[in-house]
């Protein structure tokens, strides 16, 4: 055909410059995958247009799945309430009521952590209109003194004011004399889940869920020590300020209650039905 073998050859330089912001793309997407093993790829579509990257959902599915990057763990849950116990129950009242604000409606929850040779509980507190973990404590025991830790800590960081809903499931933990004590003392309206129905408690849950996948299952934790600092700084430094949460138009905890406090937000949270 007359045509120089060069030109089979040729890239153009369109090609070249697509070629090299994929592998930029690429290599903040490890980077990302590093420090939050589990975002999914629309999550970190919306971290990278954050970071000013040129990209949709499809692009950055497309380089996950190149890299291998895809989030495949599902584990199941050991069940941690024991709601067959003496002491009295409440109804949920949190079912049909739509947040307007922070410190309005708190949920709780606990869940265990392997060691390798052993077990730990962790309790934790979250403000259900910004999902902020508002207080969380560790345990080798499951009981009261655990949950009593967790609320204790959010009631000192957060200071609610009388009327915030308590949501929890029937659990000993969360109905014994100690912990009903304190949130009366503090003018707690408590409300808990129907028995057996995790739904009622899905942001606790998800939290839980997030929890397990992006932390506790990539960890090998040995001591007790190990897991403290592990969760704390995953509590603290990464779920509460850096993870980005879809509820809240993927900004992090901490991001969207400072919105807030700019009268940038205003958002009307109703009790979900299943996890966010």
């Amino acid at each position: 055909m007359g045509i120089p073998r060069s030109t089979y050859y040729y890239k153009s330089r369109a090609d070249e410059a697509k070629r090299k912001e994929d592998a930029d793309i690429r290599d903040r997407l490890e980077e990302l995958a590093l420090r939050f093993p589990r975002y999914g790829y629309r999550r970190m579509t919306a971290q990278l247009k954050q970071e000013r990257f040129r990209v949709n959902h499809k692009r950055v599915l497309r380089l996950m799945r190149e890299s291998d990057l895809l989030c495949r763990t599902k584990r199941r849950f050991v069940r941690t309430t024991d709601s067959d116990h003496p002491y009295p129950v409440y109804p949920n009242i949190y079912e049909d009521v739509i947040i307007t604000g922070v410190d309005q409606v708190w949920v709780a929850d606990i869940t265990y952590i392997r060691l390798l040779h052993d077990f730990v509980y962790l309790a934790v507190i979250l403000d259900a209109y910004s999902r902020r973990v508002a207080g969380w404590a560790l345990s080798r025991h499951i009981d009261a003194a655990l949950t009593c830790a967790a609320l204790e800590a959010a009631i000192t960081e957060r200071v609610p004011s009388a009327g915030c809903i308590h949501h929890s499931d029937r659990g000993v933990q969360y109905a014994a004399d100690d912990y009903i004590e304190i949130l009366e003392e503090h003018g707690f309206t408590i409300s808990m889940s129907r028995k057996g129905n995790p739904y009622d408690n899905a942001q606790a849950e998800s939290f839980i869920k997030t929890l397990k996948v992006e932390e506790v299952y990539v960890s090998e934790y040995r001591t007790f020590a190990e897991v403290k600092e592990r969760i704390g700084e995953f509590i603290e430094l990464i779920y509460n300020q850096q993870r980005l949460h879809s509820a809240l138009g993927y900004v992090s905890p901490v991001e969207f209650e400072q919105a807030i406090k700019s009268a940038q937000w205003h958002v009307s949270i109703s009790a979900p039905t299943c996890p966010a």
